[in-house]
């Protein structure tokens, strides 16, 4: 039997498919209850890309030593594949935690990945990353489409839906031309405009 006909994360064929942040405060207790105590390294990644703005081919370049003395409040810098910029990010205290569960279960070496992969000195792709997003999607049987994206843009929806945080700001934090670019990046446009219409005038 074909899995991707059981599959409820997997687009229905000739679709138009746009990878969605999680929006559900609820599914990401449930992918974190999920992934803490069993996959300590997959808890890491979550929590960091949903709690950074970073594109999932930066995420698997940390490496140990950009992070391993890192406390609350704390930043490093990354050279952004995509652009070739130097990027600073800051980490808070659920990144923090999330590196110190990780480097709990694993040997250190400063000179290796955060995320390292099995397959000698390098780390996992994003490709793999966008496996294990649909992965735990699906076993929370969440509904949509998700991928190695999904991090980033929940990461921004959060930011915007759940703290409020302006457009403007999130602009240059994507790095984005208009306001419009960030709220249909983040999935949330059509959201903002149906609220301006339920506003009672008088």
């Amino acid at each position: 039997m074909n899995s991707k006909l059981n599959n409820p994360n997997h687009p229905v064929k000739g679709s138009s498919v746009k990878v969605e942040p999680i929006k559900s405060l609820n599914a990401i207790k449930a992918i974190k209850r999920l992934l803490k105590e069993t996959k300590p390294r997959d808890y890491c990644l979550f929590i960091l890309g949903i709690n950074t703005n970073l594109r999932a081919s930066d995420l698997v370049r940390i490496k140990l030593n950009d992070v391993i003395s890192l406390k609350t409040g704390s930043d490093f810098e990354i050279k952004e594949k995509k652009t070739n910029k130097i990027r600073r990010v800051t980490l808070n205290k659920d990144c923090i935690k999330a590196i110190e569960i990780w480097l709990a279960e694993r040997p250190v070496d400063e000179n290796v990945y955060l995320f390292s992969s099995q397959r000698g000195n390098t780390h996992i792709t994003s490709i793999y990353v966008n496996k294990l997003v649909k992965q735990w999607a699906t076993k929370i049987q969440l509904q949509g489409n998700f991928g190695a994206h999904t991090l980033r843009k929940s990461w921004g929806y959060h930011q915007r839906v759940s703290f409020g945080v302006g457009i403007a700001e999130l602009m240059v934090c994507f790095n984005h031309s208009s306001q419009k670019q960030t709220l249909d990046y983040l999935c949330i446009q059509p959201e903002e405009i149906k609220n301006v219409f339920m506003n009672v005038v008088g």
